[in-house]
């Protein structure tokens, strides 16, 4: 065995990755709407000892589980409400991801296979990435990857008892993904299963599932957030169950369609540096497994996986780039195992063809500020192109250096330099994000109107939502003439909202203090109501204001 792979240098490897990966989790300022949304929710939760219903701006918020909340909500309480400690649970989870990828890859298809895997998928752009932007998209890869990886190791299993112990571990996986993002966690798996099953002629996965200890054990994980939060609110099932997953699907109802072919590019760059090694191992990993037909294959339920879910989020009608994050830890087992197998001169080709897409990624890079609609903008991607040109100058390095090492037959020590350095890229590129995140984030606006403002002072947010606003305050807003994803709430505690500016006006005359934040653009309806006011803080976005 090479000695990159010795137990010393693994744990110096698992050490410098560690701290790479969390070297910049406070640095950068949240940006909208997710991180603010899911900084804020955790926040409230807090505020008010509610941990059973979630609200996001005071108002009731059901568009999806609790789990990450509560963690987020215990991150705070154990050390503060930070910048770092909103985004903990997906960066824990996601290096979490990667050190499950390792273990499963190893037991399933060798030591050097699993290490290669894990490196793969902790220095994939996209996977690198979303580990460090606070969305809920990383807590359900994690469990559904944890999941299945538990069900594979099960049907590998011999032993009666070590089964039924990785068959519970999976059902478990399965309640905490439904906790994390709702029944995809349950529905998904189980789709890949029958189409696995289908196109294998294995129908004996089925009976080894301990339906009954496992049924147990998923009600047990599962249920009892759902009884208390429909106990809570009658109104949860329809808008939880109906809208949010069926809806969702199945209409536009969310504003996120895009054409079949959004996803092509999303996983072309997500997988760099690695995409010509998964094409290869697409392609390979069928036919390879051929001699398995009709007994369990890992190789095959993890390619029906992969496929299965980039498939079913190109039909559904809504579409963002971290929907095809599940597919990633699955695509990483396989490509390991590839990797671990092949020579040296095939990995060579396999890498070096990226070489010139970077070159071309720096290029544009250079030119950002071309992209600009605005002198402001134009400012702030120059900035930011300093950054990423800095980015990729080290992963170009870093390719430099692991094509130069496999040309002398030195696979594992070149593989690990380009995942190390493809993952450092990543992070210097997103750190380089705060160059732009006045555009994208109120950090600004609340460091600069926090002295004046009181807590029990009504704060107006007027045709606008700043999503990142109510973290850096640490309070919530009253919305005007402005629902969108806080329609619902607002329909159930319409006290709590303002439903246009002459309401507004009103209010304004007969309030004792207040403030209001409006869009620049929207800044002269204010004025033609007549309301008595002085700006505190203006920028080419938005205008606060108070009643003086």
């Amino acid at each position: 065995m090479n000695s990159v792979f010795s137990r010393r240098s693994l744990w110096l490897l698992i050490v410098a990755v560690t701290l790479i990966w969390f070297g910049n989790l406070e640095y950068r300022k949240l940006i909208k709407p997710d991180e603010g949304r899911y900084a804020e929710i955790p926040r409230e939760m807090v505020v008010s000892g509610d941990w059973v219903t979630p609200h996001l701006n005071d108002l009731k918020y059901f568009e999806k589980p609790p789990l990450q909340y509560w963690a987020t909500a215990v991150a705070y309480e154990v050390f503060g409400e930070h910048q770092w400690t909103s985004r903990l649970w997906a960066a824990l989870t996601g290096l979490a991801g990667v050190l499950v990828v390792g273990f499963a890859g190893a037991r399933l298809f060798g030591r050097e296979a699993g290490i290669y895997a894990a490196l793969i998928l902790g220095s994939s752009s996209l996977y690198a990435l979303m580990s460090h932007v606070n969305t809920l998209d990383m807590g359900v890869t994690f469990f559904i990857s944890l999941g299945i990886f538990a069900l594979l190791l099960a049907q590998q299993e011999s032993a009666p008892a070590l089964r039924r112990n990785w068959m519970l571990l999976a059902w478990a996986a399965m309640a905490l993904a439904v906790l994390s993002k709702g029944l995809m966690g349950l529905i998904l798996p189980g789709a890949a299963l029958f189409l696995y099953s289908v196109f294998n002629r294995d129908v004996k996965v089925w009976l080894r599932m301990h339906w009954v200890s496992g049924l147990l054990m998923f009600f047990l994980v599962v249920a009892p957030w759902f009884v208390l939060v429909m106990r809570a609110n009658p109104e949860f099932f329809q808008f939880f169950f109906i809208r949010e997953h069926f809806e969702r699907f199945t209409t536009k109802v969310h504003g996120r369609y895009q054409p079949w072919h959004y996803f092509v590019p999303v996983l072309l760059m997500g997988m760099l540096p690695w995409t010509l090694l998964m094409f290869d191992t697409l392609l390979r990993s069928w036919h390879g497994s051929a001699a398995q037909a009709r007994t369990f294959s890992p190789e095959r339920f993890l390619l029906v996986w992969a496929v299965f879910i980039y498939f079913f989020f190109t039909i559904s009608s809504s579409k963002l780039p971290s929907y095809l994050l599940p597919m990633f830890p699955a695509l990483a087992l396989l490509m390991g195992k590839q990797l671990a197998a092949m020579n040296t001169r095939r990995a060579f080709w396999l890498i070096a063809p990226v070489v010139p897409v970077l070159l071309a990624l720096l290029l544009v890079v250079v030119y950002a500020d071309r992209f600009a609609d605005t002198p402001v903008q134009a400012e702030m991607y120059g900035e930011y192109a300093v950054w990423l040109s800095v980015a990729m100058l080290v992963w170009l390095g870093g390719m430099a250096a692991a094509l130069y090492g496999l040309r002398r037959d030195h696979k594992a020590s070149a593989i690990v330099i380009l995942a190390l350095s493809s993952l450092l890229a990543t992070q210097i590129g997103a750190s380089g994000y705060n160059t732009i995140a006045r555009e994208r984030s109120a950090y600004l606006i609340a460091e600069a109107i926090a002295p004046q403002i009181k807590p029990e002072v009504p704060f107006y947010s007027v045709r606008n939502y700043e999503q990142t606003l109510p973290f850096y305050l640490k309070r919530t807003l009253t919305l005007v003439d402005y629902q969108d994803e806080m329609a619902f709430g607002i329909g159930q505690e319409p006290h709590k909202w303002l439903p246009n500016v002459d309401v507004l006006a009103e209010r304004w005359k007969t309030d004792a203090e207040a403030y209001a934040i409006v869009p620049v653009t929207q800044f002269h309806v204010l004025q033609g109501k007549g309301m008595d006011m002085k700006e505190i803080y203006r920028d080419h976005q938005l205008v606060v204001v108070i009643k003086p």
